[in-house]
Parts: C-alpha cells; structure tokens; sequence
C-alpha cells in the first residue's frame, strides 16, 4: 500500500460491521471450493521436476527469455546466478514489452520471504488535496480483523506476492482470478501495479513469485521457525511468466503516487516452480473480475483481503476489512477511486477488494493508496482499460 499524507477532513458516520456479515459469509462460501492444504495430497502441487530445471537440476533459462535478455546487452547464465542484482537505470527495463522474469528455483526461502518489506510509499499532501470537492469525506476507520484458519476454507483465493526491488526483497498481496478464454484453468493473479513495476521513473521488478494461501494455518514467527515448506506454501511457489499493468501506471506512477495512481492495477500470469496443474486447479477456486466499475450506491459494500506488513502486522497473517465505499479523487481530471475504513498497513497492497454480485463474490478492485495514519484504503475502479489489459493476457498468455 501507498501511504498518502492527507489534512484532517470531515469523517463520515460510523457505520456498524454488522451489516457487512452477508459479504463476509458469500466470500466463505466461495472459498469453501478451496479445500486441501492440509488434508490430502491430490491439493496439493505436483512433486514433480520444476519447468526451469535440466535433468542434471540445474536451473536453466528458456531459449525466448534468454534471447530478450540478450536483446538488451544482458548476460543470461550471469543473470541467474545473481546479475539480476544489477539495477543499472540503461539496463532496467521498463517498457510493457520488457517483462522478463526467468524462474530461479529455490530462491524465495522463508528466512528470505520474511526479510521482505512492505511496498509502502509517500504521496504527497499535494497529490492527496488535488481532488477535494469530487471526494466524499474520510470514512471512519475499520479495524482490520484475522481471517479465520485454515485460509485455504474460510478465504477466498489469496495470497502473497513476492519481488526483488533495487531496494532489496519486497512483498505485496494478490488474489487468483478467474480466466474466462481457458474456463477452469487459470494462471492469473490479480494484484497492484506497484507491486510489478516502479512506474514512470524504473522497470520491471524482478523474481516475481506469488504464493496462494501463504501461512495457511496462520502460525506466528516463532511457529514457523522449523515449518516445514507446505507450511508456509501449501501450494507452491508460482512465478510469473508474464505481467500487465496499465500504460497510465508505467508513464505517470512514481513514488509520490502520480496520475498512474488511479490506474494502479496488474496481471500476472504464473506458472508452477515444481508441477504441472494449473493455479486454479491447484488451489480450487478463482474469482470472477468485476469491470463494471460500480458506484459506491450500487456496489453497497466491499470487503479488502491481504497480508499487511507495516506495523502493528508483520505480513505472516491475513487479515479482512469490510466496508460501505465512497469516492476518492486524486484529482478532477482522473477516475475516481474506491474508499473504504480500514487498518490494514502497507504489505496489503494489491490485495483483492471483494462485493456480492448476483449472490456471487467477484473481484472489483485492490488495495493501492492510504493515509499514513493507516484509516483507510481507496483502490482503482475496473472499468473498460482494465477489461482490456486483463483480455490481452487471457488471450495472450492464457492457458500456456
């Protein structure tokens, strides 16, 4: 999550969590097609030689990949064994056709899962006042609560997003979406686009992977000491082989928000580090995608899902909040973006927001900005740019 420095402003009623408990109860009915983490080996990914690897075990970087990298003067035998460390400005590549992210087995471990810190930046008091008049007022704060566990039957299908930044290990929140040109078997995440690329002034961010249902059982730092990896990852590690966000968010995305902030959504097509069923097959469920960009009348509540990071949290937990949405404005000549109460830190961001459509849960938009007193959270709304860049992949990329 994005922190924004904002002024005092008039906050909005307190409204009581009651009325939220129809959204959370259709989100764990949908999330109860999620179940196997912990009971029974056909849940869980295949034990079977990663995609990545030759037969000697040695990590490999496919011939397409390596050829890209080439393209622009780097070397791909030194990239995998540590020159993905270089973050040279000539040789960070920013462009949407630039994505390159070759899997490198073996190299989220969890001492190094937990080193990451929350994507959190500063937009400035500028930013956040530019579109006063157009945004309702603050909303009360939500306090964020523990998602039940196992997460794999009480959540829908989220989980952590992992990346390497030139400031070091990085991670973000995500949830599985479904793919509507490859029914059934999908390898889409749905997350933030500050979470995969730095906006108009970086690239690409490197080594990402996404781990659903991470921390299934919700164990603390202590508990997870000696876990085992299923602990941590009881579906694997899923490393994107694509990624798409929007062009408004690579131009003008920095680190003070920008006008890309309005637009600060992404896909990520994943593929197993060790297994061959898809993600959707794997965890057994995905969400549909809302890019009906509902107004705060019609969508009545929305709930956001992820693993804040920031203090009070430490990213080893999911946490929920459920809320009535207003509008948030950056500024006039923008989109407005969604807004609702809650607590959750830097770490949630990219995390699903969920409503009740038609009796059914269905993603409408995820976690970007917030105050930096941590009350609220606004999100992009999905609209027509979104359908397109989230077709383009399915399409693109679907099914591989």
């Amino acid at each position: 999550m994005r922190s924004t420095r904002t002024s005092a402003a008039p906050r909005r009623g307190r409204r009581t969590v009651l009325a939220a408990t129809g959204l959370v109860a259709a989100l764990a009915l949908t999330a109860t097609a999620c179940d196997g983490s912990g009971d029974s080996a056909s849940d869980k990914p295949d034990a079977t030689t990663s995609q990545a690897a030759d037969g000697g075990g040695k990590v490999r970087i496919p011939a397409d990949l390596a050829g890209k990298l080439k393209e622009h003067g780097i070397d791909a035998d030194r990239w995998k064994d540590g020159g993905w460390k270089d973050w040279d400005k000539d040789k960070w590549l920013s462009d949407a056709k630039d994505f390159v992210n070759p899997v490198i087995e073996g190299l989220w471990k969890p001492d190094r899962m937990q080193s990451a810190k929350e994507a959190d930046k500063t937009v400035t008091t500028k930013d956040a006042s530019a579109g006063q008049g157009v945004s309702d007022p603050d909303p009360a704060p939500v306090r964020a609560q523990a998602e039940k566990t196992p997460y794999h039957r009480n959540a829908a299908p989220v989980g952590k997003v992992f990346f390497d930044s030139p400031d070091g290990p990085a991670v973000c929140s995500g949830t599985v979406v479904k793919d509507v040109n490859h029914p059934g078997k999908s390898n889409l995440v749905w997350t933030a686009g500050h979470c995969v690329h730095a906006g108009g002034s970086g690239g690409w961010y490197r080594n990402l992977t996404f781990l659903p249902a991470y921390n299934d059982y919700g164990k603390s730092e202590a508990e997870l000491t000696n876990a085992n990896p299923t602990e941590i990852a009881p579906y694997g590690n899923w490393w994107a082989d694509w990624a798409s966000t929007s062009n408004q968010w690579i131009q003008g995305g920095s680190e003070t928000g920008g006008e890309g902030a309005a637009y600060d959504y992404a896909v990520l097509h994943v593929k197993p580090e060790r297994g061959g069923k898809s993600l959707e097959e794997t965890v057994g469920a995905a969400l549909d995608v809302d890019f009906s960009a509902p107004s705060a009348a019609e969508a009545r509540k929305m709930g956001a899902w992820g693993y804040p990071a920031a203090p009070p949290y430490n990213g080893l937990k999911m946490f929920k909040c459920v809320d009535i949405p207003g509008r948030f404005s950056l500024s006039p000549t923008l989109p407005t973006m969604h807004r609702i109460g809650c607590t959750m830190t830097g770490g949630s961001s990219g995390g699903g927001w969920f409503r009740v459509r038609n009796g059914k849960s269905v993603l409408v938009s995820n976690t970007s900005i917030g105050p930096a007193d941590n009350t609220w959270l606004a999100g992009p709304q999905l609209g027509r740019d979104a359908e397109a860049l989230y077709q383009n992949m399915s399409k693109t990329y679907g099914g591989r």
